[in-house]
């Protein structure tokens, strides 16, 4: 019998920190805390070369239960459409009228954070309606 492994969701991007606060605010999850001694982790990073600061941010679940997110500065920007993307699950086991409701209250809300919309996709013969949303940093995620 295999084991479980859990996994870590990795985005590159160009501004580890703030894609991070972000996420925490749709995920509901956290941010690491700064090592033991620093109040923040500017102050914990405040020797390190000017590039490597903010390098990095993490998202994880606070309960232990969803994936940790882990957030990596990289030179280049983002030019095509992301392989793999994150389904935000907001309207489990709802249909019609009340999901296509729940959708547009977290969109509403997602947007006043940053992100933006992309198409709606309503529902067909295999698949409930679904709001295509783009991160602060232009990553695709969906309002499932």
């Amino acid at each position: 019998m295999s084991s479980i492994r859990q996994v870590q969701i990795t985005f590159d991007c160009a501004e580890p920190r703030r894609v991070a606060a972000f996420w925490c605010e749709v995920l509901g999850y956290v941010m690491p805390a700064p090592p033991e001694g620093f109040a923040s982790w500017e102050e914990a990073e405040r020797e390190l070369p000017a590039e490597k600061r903010g390098a990095w941010g993490a998202a994880a679940d606070p309960t232990g239960a969803g994936p940790r997110m882990y957030f990596q500065r990289v030179p280049e920007g983002k030019v095509v459409k992301n392989r793999v993307h994150v389904d935000v699950r907001v309207g489990t086991g709802l249909v019609g009228a009340e999901r296509l409701a729940v959708l547009e209250a977290e969109a509403t809300r997602l947007e006043k954070l940053g992100a933006t919309r992309g198409p709606l996709l309503l529902a067909d013969e295999e698949n409930e309606s679904c709001q295509v949303m783009h991160d602060v940093e232009g990553n695709e995620f969906c309002l499932d």
